[in-house]
């Protein structure tokens, strides 16, 4: 299984509306492709928005990665949320 650390800074005064859109679109999208999401929070104070996802498909990460942001489902988003985020930081965790 591979899992990975994302924080997002969202642009200020966005937080509310990505998690929305996040909650609504991002994150069954994302379990559709066999994605799983073990947790998101958010940090109001900095206007960020971390979560933790990780996949054991048939794939690697990288195709199934690949996959959703190729999808008709994810091009179809409108608005894109990704307008909302001003950052991305992303590590792919090692157990220990």
């Amino acid at each position: 299984m591979t899992i990975q650390l994302r924080t997002y800074t969202i642009n200020r005064g966005d937080l509310d509306t990505w998690v929305a859109e996040w909650q609504e679109k991002i994150k069954p999208l994302r379990v559709k492709f066999g994605f799983d999401i073990l947790g998101a929070w958010t940090i109001p104070e900095t206007s960020q928005f971390v979560w933790i996802l990780s996949y054991k498909g048939p794939d690697t990460w990288e195709t199934a990665d690949k996959a959703f942001h190729a999808s008709e489902d994810r091009k179809a988003m409108d608005p894109d949320p990704a307008r909302n985020i001003a950052r991305i930081e992303h590590f792919f965790l090692i157990p220990v």
